[in-house]
């Protein structure tokens, strides 16, 4: 195209009609840089394995669910931590997971944990990664709620959501959730739900062995116990 205005330049006979070539020319141009630069811009796709997802029953996503708070929406944050790049840490009573960047920054997502009675600490793995699970409700769970199914197969409709991202040693998993509400709620049984948009980006960055670090809800008991010892020293001191 760039050659047909060249020659449109060239055989003009007058300065306006080469003037008028010239600034049709430079339009084009224009337009193509301001193409590619679009295209740079644009997000990258994600992995294979998270495209291959089925679109249906997704909730949009921290960035489109109509009613997630701004603070519970997946964002880049600073956040100072020891713990190495790609460790997950679970804020339990803030309703947060950190996916630790490494130089003093984390993606925060905002997520849904277990109920009054369900929560639970300690440090974990990720034992293995599912999409779509099917899900088999444990034995103590069915014996709480004895109406629930002994099985269902994955698929937007099930309860675990588009990821299931499964942790060592326990019956729990990080995984995708049909009830966006949910989100920023102490409302499980003991497992860390995310938005379905949401997992599906942590899943595509985690690795099989990662470290999970989840917070307790409240302090231990052994420090309470050391600040009321230190507390009450001070105090003997003062009489």
């Amino acid at each position: 195209m760039h050659r047909i205005f060249v020659r449109v330049l060239m055989s003009s006979g007058n300065r306006y009609a080469r003037c008028a070539a010239l600034a049709a020319g430079f339009a084009v141009w224009a337009s193509s840089a301001h193409a590619q630069a679009l295209s740079l811009a644009a997000p990258m796709p994600l992995p294979p394995a998270v495209t291959r997802a089925p679109a249906q029953g997704l909730s949009g996503g921290s960035a489109a669910t109509p009613g997630i708070a701004t603070r519970l929406r997946r964002q880049v944050v600073d956040y100072a931590t020891t713990e190495a790049p790609g460790t997950l840490i679970v804020d339990t009573p803030n309703t947060y997971l950190y996916f630790v960047l490494g130089g003093g920054k984390a993606i925060r997502y905002g997520i849904g944990v277990g109920r009054e009675g369900f929560t639970w600490s300690g440090t974990k793995t990720v034992e293995r990664k599912t999409e779509w699970p099917d899900w088999l409700p444990p034995a103590d769970m069915l014996a709480r709620q004895p109406y629930l199914p002994r099985f269902m197969a994955g698929g937007p409709g099930n309860p675990l959501g588009a990821r299931a991202l499964y942790l060592s040693g326990s019956v729990y998993r990080i995984h995708g959730t049909n009830k966006p509400s949910s989100i920023g709620q102490h409302v499980s049984s003991g497992c860390i739900r995310m938005l379905n948009e949401d997992v599906i980006d942590l899943y595509a960055r985690t690795r099989v062995g990662a470290k999970v670090v989840v917070l307790p809800m409240k302090q231990p008991h052994t420090a309470v116990a050391a600040l009321r010892s230190t507390a009450n020293g001070y105090a003997e001191n003062l009489r």
